[in-house]
């Protein structure tokens, strides 16, 4: 593996250690506006998973010869405007950010897992795999669209807005780290492969979208 490479692996990695550290610390706090000890108990298991796939991750970067807080210092400006700019004011906005906008920032991070040689291209998505986000949010959101249908409205405004900020704050992210660039233009190949990808994961957030009982 060249160096560049091996500067990407590590860019890579440490985005999304401070992702999982942020998704650990964030789901901890939703947690807290659950009406309910099961729903309480269920944002907070998440969260440790989430925190075990930190741990693997730091591990990693370790094996790689890199330091873990240098490798997700590069990072942290741009999740935590991400996070700061679209914190949930209710339970159902915090798992609709959980399901839309971790699912949305998860699908970029697996495109570009598929340019990475093996063992870090199955680390990152094994991290990835879903920590029960899933089935529990669409559960909840639908119940509540069931209950009252004004609430439909609502969270497809939130659902959008939180898309539109993921896509400004990755854009900045790749923007300013060349080998991240780099990585993604060499696996796609082209700008037509770009878009591609993108048309991937703009269809795979509105079936979220849909599944969720919501209007993209």
């Amino acid at each position: 593996m060249s160096e560049v490479d091996t500067r990407a692996v590590v860019d890579l990695l440490g985005a999304l250690a401070y992702a999982e550290l942020t998704a650990f610390d964030r789901l901890a706090e939703d947690a807290r506006l659950a009406p309910s000890l099961e729903g309480r108990a269920a944002l907070a298991g998440m969260a440790v998973a989430e925190m075990g796939h930190f741990a693997r991750l730091r591990e990693r970067l370790l094996e790689l010869g890199a330091d873990p807080t240098e490798a997700m210092t590069p990072f942290v400006r741009a999740l935590d405007a991400f996070h700061e700019s679209t914190r949930p004011s209710t339970w159902l906005e915090g798992l609709v950010k959980a399901y839309v906008g971790d699912g949305l920032a998860a699908d970029f991070y697996r495109e570009i897992a598929s340019f990475l040689p093996s063992p870090d291209r199955e680390l990152v998505l094994d991290v990835l795999a879903d920590t029960g986000h899933a089935d529990f949010a669409v559960r909840e959101v639908r119940a509540a669209i069931k209950a009252d249908r004004t609430v439909a409205g609502r969270l497809a405004l939130w659902g959008r807005r939180l898309v539109g900020e993921a896509i400004s704050q990755s854009q900045a992210v790749i923007g300013e780290h060349d080998q991240l660039a780099e990585l993604i233009i060499q696996g796609t190949g082209d700008l037509a492969g770009i878009g591609r990808l993108i048309e991937r994961i703009t269809a795979a957030h509105t079936d979220r979208m849909k599944r969720l009982g919501l209007n993209p």
